[in-house]
């Protein structure tokens, strides 16, 4: 008691506030105070505090001996470093004990020295304050604040599951790991084996701190056995959280299952079920593996914490994920299909939905077959994601199809679309039911070679020449799908045998920079570089889909790419006849000769009576003007009659009594499918015939 009172002499106090002053901080145990001499030898401390309990300190013992009992590795140059320091040396940071008894505590440690300045140093005093629970109470709130900033900032389910082990290791466990019911992976809702009474699961997501995960432990993809037998299991199932501060294991275990399910040196484990909206997820399992210290119930209330939020981001990732994929197959349900072989040209169609949040958009395409062989191409995209942009894109689609049946020319089409769409209701929130739309449709004859297209607010189509060089087709895009009263211009071009059109949607050329002529530039490189003509295109339709790993694609892509095949002059001709019913028997005459050359001479008698009463009705009910007739061959027989008459033909049957009005009912009954279509002035009656299985086609 000398030295201590010797020790505060020196302030100035009255004799007696300097005895209750050294009483007051030698007695008490709360802070561990130390006084070190000149050569860092204790001459001095409360011996009883509490610190010392496990590390008794006495008088000569040397500081890096009291501070190795104390586990603490680190401050033995700080001691030395006051010795000659202007100022007392605080440690801002709370320091790591390690000790085997008390497990790891923090220790906040400052030293001043004696006297503190002006003079040579005689001695430090250390004081060591125990401020284990204030960090372990900060170490969880931050646990919490980063659970709720990171975890749930993905939709995918596996990576919510990551990111919660990736939270909890290595800072509260050496080892976690989160398994989730199979059913959660596929975005459903899970449900109990009726015949073992627990969730079938799957590892989805371990980590195991600067290490690899051990491999005789259960593997992510893994189905991880349910202990017989076990009453964890069980605990788990029920919603409860199950902590087993140290693990005993019994000798009557088997050994190959606890070797999949117990990490080698685990003595303590945590485990939480993962529960949300009533249903159970998974669970989050943590052990302890290196570090001393067992798990305790503030531990379980922190993990129980944690994974309630987790739980609620794994069923929001879920959820999302039934919605894509019931949006995505909606979406592919109605698509065309991917590649098509008309007569017209070589097709493939593919969809690439987007793997950002946003999901499924309302991009389609269609390769529509037309009369006469001709061909129809569309590309369009609507504005928003999920099951309402599919549910759009269904009706859109299925609107140009019926009007692509009445073989209007493109900018018509368009228009017709414009004003279906205006007349649509909205969402009972008054909401338009479009909110827009854009629209390329593309018309491609083959036996002129020609491409006839209209756009909505859509971006060009590309063209590749036979040469592999690729250029985009200059047309006047018009308003999108909605506006209305505004006209859509028409844009025909020729296109050479072997050519390839290239349609697209904006999802294909914008990246995250949102550098449109940018993205249309370096596709138009990557177009030329796939060498799209010469290639299966549906290779080519890949490479082109599959975006650089610097250009992480944000939106939704579609691509319809065609490879021309115009007919050739042998394949189609055209005969002008007079305004006289005698040339009836005339027109037979060329048809059936036409068919000779062909090969065709087994469909003679059925193109005879098909070019009999399209051609009697043109004259007949066609008006004044002149009527050409038409056969084109490809993979059917095609007759085309053409009238100066706006008048549409009508199929009606004919009573018993009636002298006529049997024409059109015949060609219905004799081909395979019929029908009309308007022309700038006038209109074409068409009909189709199936070819011979074997025909003997001359040139």
């Amino acid at each position: 008691m000398y030295e201590q009172h010797r020790l505060v002499a020196g302030l100035g106090l009255p004799p007696e506030w300097a005895e209750q002053l050294t009483a007051s901080l030698f007695i008490q145990d709360s802070i561990g105070l130390v006084v070190l001499d000149a050569d860092l030898r204790v001459i001095a401390a409360n011996a009883g505090a509490a610190l010392f309990r496990h590390a008794p300190v006495r008088v000569g013992t040397h500081a890096d001996t009291l501070l190795a009992a104390l586990g603490v590795d680190d401050a033995g140059a700080q001691l030395r470093h006051a010795l000659t320091a202007d100022a007392p040396v605080v440690g801002r940071q709370p320091l790591a004990a390690h000790t085997p008894s008390d497990g790891t505590r923090y220790l906040r440690i400052a030293i001043f020295r004696i006297p503190p300045r002006d003079a040579p140093p005689r001695g430090l005093l250390m004081t060591l304050y125990d401020v284990t629970d204030q960090v372990r109470a900060e170490s969880r709130a931050a646990i919490v604040h980063e659970a709720a900033a990171t975890i749930g900032a993905s939709l995918d389910v596996t990576e919510t599951a990551q990111q919660l082990v990736d939270l909890l290791v290595p800072r509260w466990a050496d080892l976690a790991a989160v398994d989730l019911a199979r059913a959660v992976l596929n975005g459903d809702e899970p449900v109990r084996d009726p015949a073992t009474g627990y969730t079938p699961a799957v590892r989805a997501a371990v980590a195991r701190g600067g290490a690899e995960w051990p491999a005789d432990l259960v593997q992510v993809g893994q189905e991880p056995p349910v202990p017989p037998g076990r009453p964890e299991a069980l605990t788990l199932e029920r919603g409860a959280t199950l902590l087993t501060p140290q693990l005993v294991v019994g000798s009557r275990q088997d050994p190959d299952l606890l070797r999949r399910i117990v990490p080698a040196g685990g003595h303590s484990i945590l485990a939480v079920p993962l529960f949300a909206r009533g249903h159970m997820l998974g669970a989050v399992q943590l052990w302890r593996t290196e570090r001393p210290d067992a798990f305790d119930e503030d531990d379980a209330r922190l993990l129980e914490e944690v994974a309630s939020r987790a739980a609620l981001s794994v069923d929001n990732a879920r959820r999302y994920t039934r919605e894509r994929r019931v949006a995505l197959a909606l979406q592919h349900s109605l698509l065309a299909g991917a590649s098509t072989g008309a007569p017209a040209a070589e097709t493939f169609g593919a969809y690439l939905p987007t793997a950002s949040a946003a999901g499924v958009g309302g991009d389609w395409y269609d390769a529509i077959p037309l009369s006469s062989l001709r061909l129809a191409l569309v590309v369009g995209d609507v504005v928003g994601h999920g099951l309402a942009a599919s549910g759009t894109m269904g009706r859109l689609r299925t609107a140009v199809q019926a009007l692509a049946d009445l073989d209007l020319p493109p900018d018509e089409l368009l228009t017709h679309v414009d004003d279906l769409i205006l007349r649509l209701p909205g969402d009972p929130g008054g909401s338009a039911a479009i909110a827009g739309a854009t629209c390329l449709y593309a018309e491609y004859d083959p036996v002129s070679g020609h491409c006839r297209m209209a756009s909505a607010g859509h971006l060009p189509p590309v063209v590749v020449g036979p040469d592999g060089h690729a250029r985009y087709v200059e047309l006047e895009p018009g308003p999108p799908l909605g506006v209305g009263g505004m006209p859509f211009e028409l844009t025909d071009i020729a296109l050479e045998p072997g050519s390839v059109l290239v349609l697209y949607s904006d999802g294909l050329v914008t990246g995250p920079d949102h550098d449109l002529d940018g993205g249309m530039r370096r596709l138009l490189d990557r177009i030329e570089q796939v060498d799209a003509v010469h290639r299966d295109l549906d290779q080519v339709a890949r490479d082109l889909l599959d975006a650089p790993a610097h250009e992480p694609r944000e939106d939704d892509a579609t691509l319809l790419l065609a490879r021309v095949s115009p007919l050739t002059d042998q394949d189609s001709t055209v005969w002008e006849l007079p305004d006289d019913l005698a040339c009836v028997g005339q027109a037979r005459d060329l048809a059936v000769r036409q068919l000779a050359t062909w090969g065709l001479d087994e469909l003679a008698f059925t193109t005879e009576l098909v070019v009999s009463e399209l051609v009697t009705n043109a004259l007949r009910y066609g008006g004044d003007g002149a009527v050409s007739l038409r056969l084109i061959r490809g993979n059917v027989l095609v007759c085309e009659v053409s009238d100066g008459s706006n008048t549409q033909p009508r199929l009606r049957r004919a009573r018993n009594t009636d002298e006529g009005g049997r024409g059109l009912f015949l060609v219905a009954q004799l081909t395979q499918r019929w029908g009309s279509r308007y022309r700038q002035s006038g209109k074409t009656i068409w009909a189709e015939q199936a070819l011979p299985q074997t025909p003997g086609l001359a040139g």
